[in-house]
């Protein structure tokens, strides 16, 4: 039996081809979109709009693609962490973060990673799968409350730079007339900075950017983020200032400070030394502690040093709340080894 194609993920461009070879009335296709994309059902017998011969008609070849989460944990500070099974038979992991009014999306893009940075989980599980466009998009429709989120950050596991077709389609489809219609501006790309496709999204995506950064020099950046060698962080910030950063696009880097490794002001004289005159905005991330490396998180006190002295260059610096390291959901704790395993 022929495998089902998924609604969610088609343009409407490839809704109205599908609508097409079924020989349904062309208008079909913009009934479906509706009902994918902004009324968000689960399966086709919900569409009450299309008839009942063309419904059994479209269920045939095609389903919503819809599932719900597997399992969901919650952190004391309201941090929900959701575990989602891929079509292969895989597992990622989505967390939600809510603050004030605002709830944050942190999507995965990748089963494991294979950029293999010494501080996160994601890469010591090794590289599985890339995710496709359905299962990016059912990370956000089918969280439990999804209507009330205000912000995504492509930041969960993988690197989305490494799947960057499928990242690139599902944000589309979010921004979408027929879509959810979201501004760019809601959402936010976080990379380590492949180069080629790095320059793709400058040009074809108005999506903000941050950038991981975690140490301003050569040889220290290479010895935990292996990427330093392919696309070292000077190739990716003399990318950056070619570009024209005058419109509403942000431009941030991230910044893990581990012990003794990155965090004193020698580091902090170097960074901006590296972003000077970049309009961009610095995150002190604390780091989350992990089993397979030796690394270990800062000190309050020398965080907020090199927040205070990059202040004092003109910088933005922030340091970043951590947020539900209890459920294993903070930065770089995310991983489906033992599931998978």
């Amino acid at each position: 039996m022929e495998q089902k194609q998924y609604l969610l993920g088609m343009t409407l461009k490839e809704i109205t081809e599908a609508v097409k070879g079924l020989n349904l009335p062309k208008f079909t296709a913009r009934q479906i979109a509706d009902w994918v994309y902004l009324k968000r059902v689960k399966n086709i017998d919900e569409m009450t709009n299309i008839s009942l011969k063309n419904r059994n008609i479209l269920a045939e070849r095609f389903e919503v693609g819809r599932s719900e989460p597997l399992d969901i944990q919650s952190s004391a500070d309201g941090t929900r962490k959701m575990l989602f099974r891929t079509a292969s038979g895989k597992f990622i992991e989505t967390v939600a973060i809510p603050e004030d009014n605002r709830l944050t999306i942190c999507v995965s893009t990748q089963v494991g990673c294979r950029m293999n940075c010494d501080f996160c989980m994601t890469g010591k599980q090794g590289f599985h799968d890339n995710l496709t466009a359905t299962e990016i998009l059912n990370q956000i429709y089918s969280l439990p409350g999804s209507e009330t989120i205000t912000n995504l950050v492509f930041m969960g596991m993988g690197e989305p730079l490494d799947n960057y077709n499928n990242v690139m389609k599902a944000s589309e489809l979010l921004m979408a007339d027929y879509g959810l219609a979201w501004s760019p501006k809601r959402i936010t790309l976080s990379t380590i900075g492949l180069l080629s496709n790095l320059k793709r999204f400058l040009n074809e995506s108005k999506c903000h950017l941050a950038i991981s950064l975690h140490n301003p020099i050569h040889e220290e950046r290479l010895a935990i983020m292996p990427i330093e060698k392919s696309a070292p962080a000077t190739s990716v910030i003399e990318l950056l200032r070619d570009y024209d950063w005058s419109h509403q696009r942000r431009l941030s880097f991230e910044y893990i400070m581990f012990d003794g490794v990155n965090d004193t002001l020698l580091y902090a004289r170097e960074l901006t030394k590296l972003l000077a005159g970049l309009d961009c905005r610095i995150n002190l991330i604390r780091f989350h502690v992990i089993p397979m490396s030796n690394l270990r998180p800062s000190t309050e006190q020398n965080m907020i040093k090199f927040r205070d002295f990059l202040t004092a260059k003109g910088f933005i610096c922030t340091i970043r709340a951590s947020r539900g390291e209890d459920i294993f959901a903070a930065c770089g704790m995310l991983s489906t080894k033992t599931i998978s395993d």
